[in-house]
C-alpha cells in the first residue's frame, strides 16, 4: 500500500520537485497527496500544479493583519491560533473540526524548505494523529541550527573553523534542527570556493538527500 506524504514548502521548491520527478520516475516508495506553502507567491505552488498535485497556503502574516510589531502578546496568540489551524488543516484537510470526506491524511510530512518553526502546538497533534514529520536541513547534525546555515557553514570553513559541511534528513521535534538524523551526507569545505559554489553543491546533494530520506523513513513507516 503505498503511503500518503504531504509536503510543506515556503519558497522556489526545487527540494519538492525532486520529490515530484522521483515519483514520476518510479523512485519514491509513496504518494505525493498535497502541497501546503507558507507563501502565495512560492514557485514550488506552481512546480505542484504543474505535477497535477493539490495545495493549499497556510500564511502567517494573514494572522498577524490589524496588529504592529509591538503589540507582542496579542502577536504570539495569534502565532499559536496559526500554529494550531497549521495542525488541523494536516490532521482534518481544513482549519475547522470537520474532517472532509475526500481528505487523505498524510502518513508523512516532508518539510522541504518550509521556513517557519514548528511549535508543540503543531507538532503534538500530529505526534497523537500518527503522523510522521521529517526535515531538510543543510547543515550536519547539532551545527548551524536555525537560518543561514548554508552561509553560516560557509564562512566557518573559509575562516578554516572546520573542514566538513553537508546536508541532513532529520526528524522533526520543538527543538529547531536537533531531531534524529534519519540520512546525513557530508560535503568537503573548499577554501577559496564562493559562497554560490558552495550553495550549488549543498543544493545538488539536496535533491539526491530529501529524496532517500524519504525513502527510508517511508520504509520505516510501512513495517
Amino acid at each position: 500500500m503505498s503511503l500518503n506524504i504531504t509536503v510543506l514548502i515556503s519558497g522556489s521548491g526545487t527540494n519538492l520537485q525532486a520529490l515530484i520527478d522521483a515519483q514520476k520516475t518510479g523512485q519514491l516508495n509513496g504518494k505525493i497527496t498535497q502541497v501546503i506553502s507558507s507563501s502565495d507567491s512560492a514557485y514550488g505552488l506552481k512546480r505542484a500544479e504543474e505535477a497535477g498535485i493539490p495545495t493549499k497556503t497556510h500564511i502567517l502574516k494573514n494572522y498577524y493583519k490589524g496588529t504592529t510589531k509591538d503589540q507582542v502578546e496579542e502577536r504570539k496568540q495569534r502565532r499559536e491560533q496559526f500554529n494550531l489551524d497549521l495542525s488541523k488543516l494536516l490532521i482534518n484537510g481544513a482549519i475547522d473540526d470537520a474532517t472532509s470526506e475526500s481528505y487523505v491524511k498524510p502518513d508523512l510530512i516532508v518539510c522541504a524548505g518550509w521556513m517557519l518553526i514548528l511549535s508543540p502546538t503543531v507538532l503534538q497533534p500530529l505526534e497523537e494523529a500518527g503522523i510522521t514529520i521529517i526535515n531538510l536541513h543543510p547543515a550536519l547534525p547539532g551545527a548551524f541550527d536555525g537560518t543561514h546555515a548554508i552561509d553560516r557553514c560557509w564562512k566557518a570553513g573559509q575562516d578554516g573553523e572546520i573542514t566538513k559541511g553537508g546536508v541532513m534528513i532529520h526528524r522533526v521535534i520543538a527543538e529547531v534542527d536537533r531531531g534524529a538524523p534519519i540520512l546525513v551526507k557530508e560535503l568537503d569545505l573548499i577554501k577559496g570556493e564562493s559562497l554560490e559554489e558552495y550553495e550549488d553543491r549543498v543544493h545538488k546533494v539536496e535533491h539526491v538527500a530529501i529524496v532517500e530520506g524519504t525513502n527510508i523513513t517511508l520504509e520505516q513507516l510501512s513495517k
